[in-house]
């Protein structure tokens, strides 16, 4: 291989032709043109005719200097030169390439993906053996497998098969591994690195001592960022992005999304320059946060870009009841005074008495110093404890002298207190928590005492309900199951009266623990062993977990560090799953700054190869034509008007080398064309088309969506659709068009009466119109609701103008699911928004449903540059939700095509039957 400049020639030899240019020269010069031709007429023809012009001896110059471009050309071309070579080797001997494949990577993983490809492509052209050396385990064994060399196609599976890990890179362990390395040979290294500082300076002096190493990184803007644990403050979530570097500005939008994929809220944030975090407050009502499973930054697909939620970020309904005289004249005494500040950061927070409280919806019903409920409340009570609430009471003088059965155990009347016949010496500590008991792994502080306390009858299954004890063992936290409820009681006062419990931070955190029973936490010990359910990869996609996952213990599941054996993801079972995220594990998150001297730093993207081959080859092709019609020329052999017949010959051969250009670049346009000609056109070829709301970014990437899916209709079915066709509803005929796609924004003008009477024509003779919000926003109601982002106000306004039939969720088993590939969902640039259809087909279009109505962005989902390539990315199912938005599109054209025929396959089991007997 030969380097010059930015060029390179991978078949170096080939240019020793050129000696062989002088030679071809001679030759050229030598050998005089074929004599010109003279047709001798008859003896009369021959008056008046003139001298004809002598044929030269020698060839013209300029043709001599044709034919040596000529062969200098194809010369070139079979030294195969390359420009720019993206993944230039520099040294000689074996390539070591290694890899950060952490989570860090996945971002901007396809850059690592071509790099490689180039790295061993030029590595395959010098004939050099290669080695891949990763920094993220595959697993958490202490000692990694050593790497070998591997030839090109080896190592080409290897690499196809390298994905970034949703976990940290252990680089001093990756250093270990190349220390126990012994080769016998001087090797190149490149560095394929996601940019992070963390044992940097190690692992390239490890690097170093095998060869020169060159070091690829993402640029400051490009380096990967994380979404920090939300904190809760009130009815807030508080997000924060981090980032490694502080350079530059960056803007980015963090989805809340649902089980389903629903999209709950959006919300902005932006990096300025000179920070490194970016905060934003998410402000939703209690019962759209409770519906929340995960966060992302849009368009950074990596596992620390995902924040997984369980019921820990949940605010749940609590209410507050007590029988204190003191509430109001005294509120530093009161109980409820406590528990609201106890409470206030994790829980919603209502007062009342207890009959009001009953009437609404809650998680947790807190009662301070009540003895007896007695009455319609407690027959209330009573049914929603069946139910599944979870009822806490604290001790009070009340309580001492006469309690209820509502209790978790039989208490002794009169309690227990200094100066009595049980009286103890001092006040008394805690004791350490079980490992059976919810609390277990809070620490229990020296400080806090307890004064007063109300005791338990002895019974054989007391030591089975106590969750908190005093270091004498005598009961402070009581617990019983009461139907699918459950009741929980505190031997002491919810005010400092009796012990300075609600005084401490350990309150705040038992009462954080009570509250999560009542949504599904898992009600066993913090000892209790938690099953891997679910598990990110690193591109932040959940998907089951790995083989290589383990259990954790209840008790664990904050402190845990995300690993191998450990991924990030759901744990325990699903109605009780707790959530193990990438961003607590990481620490020191900053960019590499320095490396030991003598190793090379680059960017990935800087460069793009280009290959110059073709480009020559097609150059000595159009130079052999030109001397070929040259050579005819010279000979008399080609007439003037024959001339111009080959010349515009070859230029119309080298037009049809991009047809389907030609064919994009000229849809009819019935401004452009007239009215006759835009009806013919559209009715002569398939298209697809699409309502120009005037806003140009909408319609440039509606235009783009309709070619993207025109493309794979071409690929995967018969149907060849031409160019899609922009349609101003005011003025154009919509009834040529199988299906007529239609973005409504906020920014379009109203519908006049004419071009609604169109639309409303065109559902009722057979066109399918489908209109999309890009909002997510069609689960609420569409017809007769209200609220909803704007987009979905303009949407039900359009809609009042026409006469539609009921719409309904499109069902599992409708047509639509099934009229090419079989679906369940359909996703297109985003996912979780409901498709909303005809309820009924009814007698009208053959039970073809003419309206269709999604919010998942579609168009931009498939459309693609004129490179071919997307140009909106897909959240959160990355490049499989890409695939399933096509499919729903091959599905949609196919539905408005062939119409429901495919629902006349229910009908087979009866007509099997039929043709049976």
């Amino acid at each position: 291989m030969l380097t010059i400049g930015q060029l390179t020639f991978s078949s170096p030899w080939v240019l020793a032709a050129f000696v062989a240019i002088p030679l071809i020269w001679w030759l050229l010069k030598i050998t005089p043109p074929a004599p010109l031709r003279v047709a001798f007429p008859a003896v009369r023809l021959l008056f008046g005719l003139r001298t004809p012009e002598q044929t030269p001896a020698h060839m013209p110059w300029w043709l001599m200097l044709l034919r040596l471009v000529l062969a200098a050309l194809a010369i070139l071309a079979l030294a195969h030169p390359l420009l720019n070579p993206g993944a230039r080797l520099l040294d000689s001997g074996p390539l070591i390439i290694a890899v950060d494949d952490d989570w860090s990577a996945a971002a901007r993983w396809k850059a690592r993906e071509d790099t490689l490809t180039e790295l061993v492509a030029e590595a395959e052209r010098r004939n050099r053996a290669v080695m891949l050396v990763t920094t993220a385990q595959a697993d958490d064994s202490v000692r990694q497998t050593t790497p070998s060399f591997l030839n090109v196609a080896d190592a080409r599976r290897q690499i196809q098969a390298l994905k970034p890990k949703p976990w940290p890179a252990d680089r001093r362990n990756a250093a270990a591994v190349l220390d126990r390395l012994n080769l016998g040979e001087r090797a190149e290294v490149v560095w394929l690195s996601n940019g992070v500082a963390g044992d940097e300076e190690a692992f390239a002096r490890a690097l170093a001592r095998y060869g020169p190493v060159r070091v690829l990184a993402d640029s400051a803007l490009e380096l990967p960022i994380y979404l920090a644990a939300p904190k809760t403050d009130g009815p807030y979530l508080n997000l924060r992005v981090v980032r490694a570097t502080k350079a530059g500005e960056r803007q980015m939008w963090v989805r809340a999304t649902g089980e389903d994929g629903q999209l709950i809220a959006r919300e902005r944030l932006r990096l300025v320059r000179g920070s490194a975090t970016a905060d934003v407050e998410l402000n939703v009502p209690s019962e759209a946060r409770n519906k929340i499973v995960r966060l992302d930054v849009e368009d950074e697909r990596s596992a620390a870009a995902t924040f997984l939620l369980d019921e820990r970020w949940r605010r749940r309904p609590v209410g507050l009841v007590s029988g204190d005289a003191v509430e109001s004249a005294q509120p530093l005494l009161s109980s409820l005074f406590y528990l609201e500040r106890a409470l206030d950061p994790f829980a919603e927070i209502r007062t009342g008495s207890l009959r009001e409280l009953l009437d609404q919806d809650l998680a947790v019903l807190m009662v301070s110093d009540i003895g007896q409920i007695i009455g319609p409340e407690r027959d209330k009570l009573v049914k929603w404890l069946d139910r599944g609430g979870v009822l806490v009471r604290f001790a009070g003088a009340k309580l001492a002298l006469n309690v209820d059965d509502l209790a978790p155990v039989r208490l002794r009347g009169g309690g227990r207190t200094i100066g009595g016949a049980m009286a103890w010496a001092r006040p008394a500590q805690l004791a350490p928590f079980g490992e059976t008991s919810p609390f277990y792994g809070l620490s229990t502080p020296e400080d806090v005492r307890v004064q007063r306390q109300v005791l338990a009858e002895p019974s054989l299954d007391l030591a089975d309900k106590v969750w908190a004890r005093l270091v004498d063992g005598t009961p402070l936290v009581t617990s019983e199951v009461r139907g699918r409820g459950r009741l929980v009681l505190f031997h002491v006062t919810a005010n400092p009266d009796w012990s300075n419990l609600p005084l401490s931070g350990l309150f705040v955190e038992m009462l954080r623990r009570i509250v999560s029973l009542s949504h599904g936490i898992s009600t066993h010990g913090g000892n209790a062993t938690l099953p891997p359910l679910a598990a990110l990869d690193g591109f932040g996609k959940l998907g089951g977990p790995p083989p290589t996952a383990q259990s954790i213990k209840l008790a664990d599941i904050a402190t845990t560090r995300v690993s191998p054996a450990h991924p990030p993801g759901f744990y325990g079972p699903p109605d009780a799953r707790r959530a193990v995220n990438l961003a607590p594990s990481i620490s020191g998150f900053a960019a590499i700054e320095s490396l030991p001297s003598g190793v090379e730093r680059a960017t990935y993207g800087r460069t793009q190869e280009v290959d110059l081959k073709p480009w020559l080859l097609l150059s000595a092709l159009l130079l052999a034509l030109i001397d070929i019609v040259a050579s005819l020329w010279l000979r008399g052999s080609l007439a003037t008007r024959r001339l111009g017949r080959a010349v515009i010959g070859a230029i119309l051969l080298l037009s049809l080398a991009h047809p389907a250009v030609a064919q994009q670049a000229t849809p009819p346009a019935r401004t452009a064309v007239g009215p006759d000609k835009f009806a013919l056109e559209s009715s002569l070829e398939t298209r697809l088309a699409f309502i120009s709301i005037g806003v140009p970014e909408i319609d440039n990437m509606t235009r783009a969506g309709l070619v993207g899916l025109g493309d794979i209709l071409t690929k995967r079915t018969a149907v060849e659709p031409a160019a899609p066709v922009a349609i101003d509803i005011e003025r154009d005929e919509i009834a040529f068009f199988p299906l007529v796609y239609w973005v409504v924004d906020e920014r379009q003008t109203a519908l006049s009466k004419q071009a609604a009477a169109k639309i409303d024509q065109f559902l009722k003779t057979g066109g399918i119109l489908v209109l999309d919000t890009r909002d997510q926003g069609t689960s609420t109601p569409i017809l007769g609701g209200s609220g909803g982002s704007p987009a979905m106000n303009r949407l039900r306004q359009l809609l009042r103008l026409l006469d539609l039939p009921p719409l309904a969720v499109v069902p599992e088993d409708h047509v639509l699911a099934r009229s090419f590939y079989l679906m369940s969902e359909f996703p297109g640039r985003w996912a979780g928004g409901k498709v909303w259809a005809e309820r009924h087909g009814g007698g009208v279009n053959d039970g073809v449903s003419s309206i269709v109505i999604g919010s998942n962005d579609w168009t931009a989902a498939w459309a693609i540059g004129e490179d071919g390539r997307p140009l909106a990315p897909t959240v959160p199912g990355g490049e499989r939700q890409r695939e399933m938005a096509y499919r729903f599109g091959v599905n949609l054209v196919m539905y408005a095509l062939t119409g429901n025929y495919k629902a006349d396959q229910v009908h087979i089991p009866s007509i099997l039957e039929r043709l049976g007997q």
